[in-house]
């Protein structure tokens, strides 16, 4: 008799009880990070690296030196002070990043990272870019767009529902020091949706914003020239960025929103399942699949660092079994 292949539910099931024992799983929002067919843009832009904090150092400043949000450089440094990280403190800085799962073209926004990703037309060259987004109740839209127009100095003209929320707002705001939108605006196909600058740049990082996309000053001035109107525009939420470096396959795995609210406000979080995840990375691994070190992607899906970690064993290792 012919064996039936398992359900995608079926081997989830099966893996999370066999394989990986008492880890803790649930469903993975967005899709594989798989390189598509003639890219070639590499799967993962820039590296992680690491500094000795100073005396005088916070998070928050750290943050924007290194071209990093508060909310992922808080969450790959569990147990460090915020404001008082002390001199001689280790810091890891997660300046590398798996490229999302979607089209390798114009700007892909990755709401689970709170990064923007720009390919560079014509070359294998990626940016990327730490984003302020929406918070709950205010989150930006998933799809595709392009940007419709752009505007250097651009006045706020206020949303109705802002100013209901806060009824001491003007209805226009124009340019300059107290414009949230800083500097430089890109609007989107979708109305009242702009990836802009902004005054309060401790805002970057964090989901503090009514749904737009806001940068830091100098990045959206680096931004801002360089992209023409009818950029393409994709917007995904993607805890689980799955890729492969240099042969090694990576995995990468954000804080779901609760716990990324939960990092910012004390640091810590409660672990929250990904079931999926087993069946994305042997879908990924094709022949490595023997090679999957289940207790490195446990440990990656309980910690959420949003750091790549390598998931596959030596072939020395494998072999000696």
């Amino acid at each position: 008799m012919p064996r039936i292949p398992l359900t995608r539910r079926e081997f989830c099931t099966r893996m999370g009880a066999v394989a990986l024992g008492t880890a803790t799983f649930g469903m993975v929002p967005g899709a594989l990070a798989i390189q598509t067919p003639g890219a070639r843009y590499p799967d993962m832009v820039g590296a992680p690296g690491y500094m000795f904090a100073k005396a005088e150092d916070t998070l928050v400043d750290l943050a924007r030196k290194h071209n990093l949000g508060f909310t992922e450089l808080r969450a790959a440094n569990p147990g460090v002070d915020t404001w008082l990280p002390g001199a001689g403190t280790r810091i890891l800085l997660p300046t590398g990043h798996l490229l999302p799962n979607g089209p390798r073209e114009g700007l892909v926004l990755n709401l689970a990272d709170q990064r923007l990703y720009y390919f560079v037309p014509g070359g294998a060259t990626v940016e990327s870019y730490p984003i302020g987004t929406g918070r709950e109740a205010w989150d930006t839209p998933l799809g595709s767009t392009t940007v419709v127009r752009k505007k250097r100095n651009p006045s706020w003209y206020v949303p109705k529902s802002i100013r209901e929320e806060d009824p001491t707002l003007p209805k226009v705001v124009g340019p300059g020091p107290k414009n949230p939108l800083g500097r430089f605006a890109m609007y989107l196909g979708w109305p009242s949706y702009l990836i802009h600058g902004t005054n309060n740049p401790w805002g970057v990082g964090r989901r503090v914003s009514h749904g737009c996309i806001r940068l830091y000053p100098e990045d959206i001035a680096q931004l801002f020239p360089r992209i023409p109107k009818g950029t393409a525009v994709t917007v995904v939420k993607q805890q689980v960025k799955i890729g492969r470096v240099d042969g090694e396959l990576m995995v990468e795995i954000q804080p779901s929103p609760k716990q990324s609210d939960a990092i910012e406000a004390d640091g810590r979080f409660t672990p929250e399942p990904l079931p999926e995840l087993p069946y994305m990375l042997v879908t990924v691994a094709g022949e490595d699949v023997k090679r999957i070190d289940w207790s490195a992607v446990n440990r990656a899906a309980r910690e959420r660092r949003g750091v790549p970690v390598r998931v596959l064993k030596q072939e020395a290792a494998v072999s000696a079994r």
